[in-house]
């Protein structure tokens, strides 16, 4: 949840999705406005006595979960020799 803070701060409809409430509204419900905001995506402007002094807005979305599934593409260096084998077969005590 952003909250900016406008003193005296004159300016254009920057968000013309919102909706406005007083100061005195909002401090009585305020957790109940915050979880709306979040929910409707609607910024909420507060005001008191008329002038505008806090616009809420909605959290930024997420990007999308990334799937695990190539999380660790172009996060590594091969060094060395990677065909041959690690070992002589003789390594191997499982295998004679």
């Amino acid at each position: 949840m952003v909250i900016i803070v406008m003193h005296g701060v004159s300016q254009g409809d920057p968000m013309d999705n919102q909706d406005s409430i007083s100061i005195s509204a909002f401090k009585a419900t305020c957790l109940k406005l915050l979880v709306q905001v979040k929910n409707t995506g609607r910024c909420l402007l507060v005001t008191k006595r008329g002038e505008p002094i806090a616009l809420i807005t909605p959290p930024v979305k997420k990007a999308s979960e990334a799937s695990w599934l190539g999380s660790m593409k172009n996060r590594g260096e091969l060094e060395g020799e990677i065909l041959s084998p690690a070992g002589s077969p003789e390594d191997w005590e499982g295998l004679n």
